[in-house]
């Protein structure tokens, strides 16, 4: 009888390292990175209530782009806050299923923006192309 050896090592948490090596850039990190994160929510959240309020948005390519704000949203909410956690704490550890949780939000965000792009590319080009039919083709 063999008795096959297996790999039994298993892995419930990361180590991020991040800037770890350089702790005076740390402060203006963070300082940047949640600055670009707040313009990038206001402005999306700017769009998606402009579009809502002013009765002139309620076409559809103002349609996808408010949606499009909104994936934007969910994007950088799925990877910016860890990033700005690391840059603060001491301890940069992310459990596996955090870490695989974060991985598929962040790409299912990724693909279903792609979708959303080929979506609107398909409204521009039916708004080029058959402009008279676009009504007809594109209702509400």
């Amino acid at each position: 009888m063999v008795h096959e050896v297996r790999n039994q090592s298993s892995v419930s948490t990361f180590i991020l390292v991040g800037f770890s090596e350089f702790p005076h850039l740390q402060a203006p990190l963070f300082l940047l990175f949640f600055s670009i994160y707040t313009v990038t929510l206001v402005g999306n959240l700017g769009i998606i209530l402009v579009r809502r309020l002013n009765p002139k948005l309620q076409t559809p390519m103002y349609f996808y782009l408010s949606h499009l704000s909104f994936l934007d949203i969910c994007y950088s909410s799925v990877i910016t806050p860890k990033v700005l956690e690391i840059l603060v704490v001491e301890d940069r550890m992310i459990p596996f299923n955090g870490c695989m949780t974060q991985f598929f939000l962040g790409y299912a965000c990724v693909i279903t923006e792609m979708f959303m792009l080929a979506v609107m590319a398909y409204d521009r080009f039916v708004t080029v192309c058959s402009l008279l039919l676009y009504t007809v083709a594109m209702s509400h």
